[in-house]
């Protein structure tokens, strides 16, 4: 039987955090923001929720695939970032899907898109719904919409152990990936904080970032080959490990966002499970020391798979959040050499800087223990907090960009005086922002920002997306991108549409005129057809 998702906020119905974890987080939120403490909104139940009556009539010949019930209908209606969340709170839910369909196989696929085609509904491609950029949810302006979830087109349908790679549908989950690899010496290995709740499908349609920090930083990494149902057919790219044969076919799909198509299959590179380990963690002055460290690590060609940057007030308990401290995550791994030489070297980089790596640093099981091992889970636990931040009026989200090196202390300064004076602005109360390094690349880094507040219950939905919204504007007004590794969606579609060339908004419009003749997928993602 299904495991029953949240249809209010991240996870499943049946977990949550313990009283033993939200206690001391509510006491620290309430002493940082100068509080006595939250009047605490209870989570919404199904039946308060009102739904307009689908407005479709499902034919029988696919009533076997495609669910009208209120449950099903809601859970499909919103993505889960914090602005979801906060609506679902609300009990406002104005334009869920009419419909959601679980295909089985391609074949159900393309008798979904012929029904949508002929009864004019949108179609909104749906992985594991962990969007947080309004990249599943049915616009206003539609009159018909049917979700299509892919979650039962599941399967490692073949490992090819001679060239590592394995071909795997679309709607597989990240767990079951390797849970389907367990008997084979491959894994995947591409992680991220979403992983439980997302699919391959979906990764590839929102160019996804992994847990490497280097090299094999995003799904575009993995891929070899695609399939993709579209309106107009289905198309199948050529498996090769590389080509120079023109623009490529994948590269069209990588990032896609359903607009395209509904990917079905694709062959993924896989890597030898890892058996060798060393983990650091290692503290600096400053923020700039750190990233200055960090920037000499991946000049060197040692291409740590973990190498997070974290302002320490936001990764280690008990940190003042007067200090300027920042802690360094370093993780090295493989399948088949000792890498002590490796972590050798970028310590001695980090010392250079004037890091003092923590006791036990080249430890393998390092990773589990000190720093690294208290922001490791406080890492996997944070999408828990969402829905009880949300409960109490509590502002916490986060946003992130790229730069390049030699602009990062002065678009660090700009961007986050720029988000605490917004904070300030629209709630009235000092707010709080950090940022971290989560992907690292020779000419840059990936700077994720987190920032908190208190939120008037009132109005806490205009002021959360005033706050998010300005300060996403604000990465590309000062060079950066408005999403590294979190797609583009309806939400970041105003931001994209300032940083993307209008000339490449025209060359994707005329693929959609191909490919989605009657603009059936996904509309108002990247472009308007």
């Amino acid at each position: 039987m299904r495991r029953q998702k949240k249809f209010y906020a991240w996870g499943y119905a049946d977990e949550d955090l313990t009283p033993e974890e939200i206690k001391p987080w509510e006491a620290e939120i309430a002493e940082r923001y100068g509080l006595n403490g939250f009047d605490v909104t209870p989570p919404p139940r199904p039946e308060e929720i009102t739904l307009r009556a689908p407005r479709v009539v499902v034919p029988d010949a696919l009533k076997d695939i495609v669910r009208t019930d209120h449950l099903t209908r809601l859970e499909h209606s919103y993505g889960k970032a914090g602005f979801d969340t906060l609506r679902m709170f609300m009990r406002s839910v104005p334009n869920p899907p009419d419909a959601v369909a679980f295909p089985e196989n391609e074949q159900d696929v393309v008798r979904l898109l012929d029904w949508c085609d002929k009864i004019g509904a949108k179609a909104i491609p749906y992985g594991g719904g962990s969007s947080v950029v309004k990249g599943i949810e049915p616009a206003a302006a539609f009159d018909k919409v049917v979700t299509i979830s892919t979650r039962h087109m599941d399967k490692v349908l073949e490992v090819d152990a001679v060239s590592h790679a394995a071909r795997i549908q679309g709607g597989i989950y990240g767990p079951a990936i390797e849970d389907q690899l367990r008997d084979s010496p491959f894994t995947m290995r591409h992680y991220m904080q979403a992983y439980r709740c997302s699919t391959l499908g979906g990764w590839i349609a929102t160019r996804s970032g992994g847990h490497y920090a280097t090299l094999y930083t995003h799904i575009d990494d993995f891929v070899e080959s695609t399939r993709v149902v579209t309106p107009a057919g289905t198309l199948e790219t050529r498996r090769l490990p590389g080509s120079g044969a023109g623009p490529s076919p994948d590269r069209l799909f990588l990032g896609s966002e359903g607009i395209l198509g509904i990917i079905t299959e694709a062959w993924v590179r896989l890597r030898k499970k890892p058996t060798f380990r060393a983990s650091a963690s290692v503290r600096f002055k400053t923020f700039f020391d750190g990233a200055d460290a960090v920037r000499e690590i991946t000049q060197a060609g040692l291409y740590p798979a973990n190498c997070r940057l974290l302002e320490a007030r936001e990764a280690l308990p008990n940190i003042p959040w007067s200090s300027e401290e920042a802690v360094l995550v370093l993780a090295f791994e493989s399948a088949d050499h000792p890498l002590d030489a490796w972590m050798k070297l970028a310590l001695e980089i980090c010392t250079g800087h004037g890091g003092v790596p923590d006791a036990g640093a080249d430890d393998e099981n390092a990773h589990r223990s000190g720093a690294a091992g208290a922001w490791r889970n406080k890492f996997i636990r944070a999408p828990h907090y969402g829905e009880h931040a949300v409960a109490r009026g509590i502002l916490s989200s986060t946003f992130e960009t790229a730069m390049t090196w030699e602009r990062v202390p002065d678009f660090h300064r700009k961007i986050t005086k720029i988000t605490q004076d917004t904070i300030k602005r629209v709630t009235g109360r000092d707010g709080t922002v950090t940022c971290r390094f989560t992907h690292v690349y020779p000419d840059g880094p990936c700077l994720y920002f987190t920032f908190g507040g208190i939120l008037d219950k009132r109005v806490a939905l205009d002021q959360f997306m005033e706050v998010l919204s300005t300060c996403t504007a604000a990465t590309v007004e000062h060079g950066g991108t408005t999403t590294h590794h979190h797609a583009v969606g309806r939400f970041h579609r105003p931001f994209y549409d300032r940083q993307r060339p209008e000339l490449f908004a025209k060359a994707l419009r005329g693929a959609k005129r191909e490919l989605d003749p009657k603009g059936l997928m996904n509309p108002g993602v990247l472009i308007d057809p």
